[in-house]
Protein backbone atom coordinates (compact mmCIF):
# COMPACT_ATOMS: atom_id res chain seq x y z
CA UNK A 1 0.00 0.00 0.00
CA UNK A 2 1.21 3.65 -0.73
CA UNK A 3 1.68 5.93 2.12
CA UNK A 4 -0.69 8.68 1.70
CA UNK A 5 -0.26 12.04 -0.14
CA UNK A 6 1.03 15.20 2.23
CA UNK A 7 -2.01 17.24 1.32
CA UNK A 8 -0.84 20.62 -0.27
CA UNK A 9 -1.73 22.82 3.01
CA UNK A 10 0.74 21.01 5.00
CA UNK A 11 3.18 21.45 2.80
CA UNK A 12 2.04 25.42 2.79
CA UNK A 13 2.21 25.32 6.48
CA UNK A 14 5.53 23.30 6.48
CA UNK A 15 7.25 25.76 4.51
CA UNK A 16 5.30 28.67 6.26
CA UNK A 17 6.77 27.68 9.47
CA UNK A 18 10.72 27.07 7.67
CA UNK A 19 10.56 30.31 6.99
CA UNK A 20 9.90 31.77 9.82
CA UNK A 21 12.25 29.63 11.67
CA UNK A 22 14.64 31.18 9.54
CA UNK A 23 13.47 34.99 10.19
CA UNK A 24 12.75 34.70 14.23
CA UNK A 25 16.63 34.73 14.93
CA UNK A 26 17.16 37.54 12.69
CA UNK A 27 14.01 39.08 14.53
CA UNK A 28 15.41 38.73 17.79
CA UNK A 29 19.37 39.71 17.36
CA UNK A 30 17.47 43.01 16.07
CA UNK A 31 15.81 43.70 19.21
CA UNK A 32 18.42 42.19 21.73
CA UNK A 33 21.84 42.09 19.57
CA UNK A 34 25.07 41.05 21.53
CA UNK A 35 28.57 42.56 21.64
CA UNK A 36 29.85 40.07 19.55
CA UNK A 37 27.54 40.13 16.84
CA UNK A 38 28.13 44.05 16.32
CA UNK A 39 31.97 43.42 16.97
CA UNK A 40 31.77 41.62 13.45
CA UNK A 41 29.51 44.43 11.80
CA UNK A 42 31.26 47.48 12.93
CA UNK A 43 34.39 48.98 11.14
CA UNK A 44 37.62 50.33 13.99
CA UNK A 45 38.43 53.91 12.03
CA UNK A 46 42.12 53.40 13.18
CA UNK A 47 43.24 50.16 11.68
CA UNK A 48 40.29 49.72 9.10
CA UNK A 49 39.60 46.19 10.64
CA UNK A 50 36.65 44.90 12.60
CA UNK A 51 36.46 45.51 16.31
CA UNK A 52 36.95 42.00 16.75
CA UNK A 53 40.49 41.49 15.35
CA UNK A 54 41.81 45.36 16.37
CA UNK A 55 43.23 45.64 19.67
CA UNK A 56 43.43 49.94 19.26
CA UNK A 57 41.73 51.91 22.43
CA UNK A 58 39.80 53.20 19.44
CA UNK A 59 37.94 49.76 19.11
CA UNK A 60 37.85 49.21 22.52
CA UNK A 61 36.05 52.80 23.24
CA UNK A 62 33.54 51.76 20.85
CA UNK A 63 32.99 48.55 21.81
CA UNK A 64 32.12 49.71 25.75
CA UNK A 65 29.54 52.72 23.37
CA UNK A 66 28.05 49.29 22.03
CA UNK A 67 28.26 47.62 25.38
CA UNK A 68 26.42 50.97 27.40
CA UNK A 69 23.51 51.05 24.41
CA UNK A 70 23.11 47.19 24.46
CA UNK A 71 22.14 47.70 28.51
CA UNK A 72 20.21 50.39 27.86
CA UNK A 73 18.20 48.26 25.67
CA UNK A 74 18.74 49.70 21.90
CA UNK A 75 18.30 47.16 18.48
CA UNK A 76 21.28 46.43 16.69
CA UNK A 77 19.53 48.95 14.05
CA UNK A 78 19.44 52.03 16.52
CA UNK A 79 22.75 51.40 17.81
CA UNK A 80 24.47 51.31 14.41
CA UNK A 81 22.77 54.71 13.30
CA UNK A 82 24.13 56.40 16.37
CA UNK A 83 27.66 54.93 15.14
CA UNK A 84 27.26 56.24 11.69
CA UNK A 85 25.83 59.71 13.01
CA UNK A 86 28.82 60.15 15.02
CA UNK A 87 31.78 58.25 12.65
CA UNK A 88 30.10 58.63 9.13
CA UNK A 89 28.86 55.42 6.91
CA UNK A 90 32.33 54.00 6.77
CA UNK A 91 32.21 52.64 10.56
CA UNK A 92 29.85 49.73 9.27
CA UNK A 93 31.63 46.64 7.92
CA UNK A 94 29.19 45.83 4.78
CA UNK A 95 28.10 49.57 2.68
CA UNK A 96 24.20 49.98 2.73
CA UNK A 97 22.14 48.53 0.92
CA UNK A 98 20.61 51.93 -0.90
CA UNK A 99 21.39 54.49 -3.55
CA UNK A 100 24.38 54.55 -4.85
CA UNK A 101 26.05 52.19 -2.54
CA UNK A 102 23.45 49.40 -3.72
CA UNK A 103 25.77 49.47 -6.94
CA UNK A 104 28.70 47.44 -4.13
CA UNK A 105 26.20 44.96 -3.48
CA UNK A 106 25.31 44.63 -7.18
CA UNK A 107 28.46 44.88 -9.13
CA UNK A 108 30.41 41.54 -7.97
CA UNK A 109 27.04 39.96 -9.57
CA UNK A 110 26.38 41.81 -12.73
CA UNK A 111 30.34 40.69 -13.05
CA UNK A 112 29.86 36.86 -12.45
CA UNK A 113 26.74 36.66 -14.54
CA UNK A 114 28.49 38.65 -17.45
CA UNK A 115 31.40 36.50 -17.21
CA UNK A 116 29.48 33.46 -17.02
CA UNK A 117 27.27 34.99 -20.39
CA UNK A 118 30.86 35.41 -22.20
CA UNK A 119 32.06 31.60 -21.38
CA UNK A 120 29.08 30.08 -22.86
CA UNK A 121 29.06 32.27 -25.58
CA UNK A 122 32.40 31.48 -26.61
CA UNK A 123 31.58 27.35 -25.70
CA UNK A 124 29.04 27.68 -27.68
CA UNK A 125 31.47 29.31 -30.88
CA UNK A 126 33.81 26.21 -30.11
CA UNK A 127 31.79 23.57 -29.60
CA UNK A 128 29.98 24.40 -32.65
CA UNK A 129 30.63 21.82 -36.16
CA UNK A 130 32.45 24.15 -38.83
CA UNK A 131 31.67 23.71 -42.29
CA UNK A 132 34.73 22.46 -44.32
CA UNK A 133 36.81 24.91 -46.11
CA UNK A 134 35.59 25.69 -48.86
CA UNK A 135 35.85 23.16 -51.45
CA UNK A 136 38.31 23.15 -53.90
CA UNK A 137 37.02 23.17 -58.11
CA UNK A 138 37.93 20.37 -59.73
CA UNK A 139 41.52 20.84 -61.29
CA UNK A 140 41.55 21.92 -64.86
CA UNK A 141 42.26 18.89 -67.29
CA UNK A 142 46.19 18.75 -68.20
CA UNK A 143 46.56 19.81 -72.56
CA UNK A 144 47.20 16.83 -74.60
CA UNK A 145 50.76 17.28 -74.60
CA UNK A 146 51.24 17.82 -71.02
CA UNK A 147 49.00 14.64 -70.02
CA UNK A 148 51.41 12.52 -73.28
CA UNK A 149 54.70 13.43 -71.61
CA UNK A 150 53.30 12.37 -68.56
CA UNK A 151 52.32 8.95 -69.55
CA UNK A 152 55.79 8.60 -70.72
CA UNK A 153 57.87 9.25 -67.82
CA UNK A 154 55.50 6.67 -65.85
CA UNK A 155 56.01 4.25 -68.63
CA UNK A 156 59.58 4.17 -67.61
CA UNK A 157 58.72 3.19 -63.64
CA UNK A 158 56.93 0.36 -65.03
Amino acid sequence: MRPPLIARPTVALLAAAFVLALAAPAAASERHPTLAELEGEVMCPVCNTTLDQSNSLAARRIEAFIAGRIRAGDTKSEIKDKLVAQFGPAILAAPPRHGFDLIVWWLPIAGVLLGAAVLAAAAYRWSRVRAPATVAAAPAPLDRELERRLDEELARFD
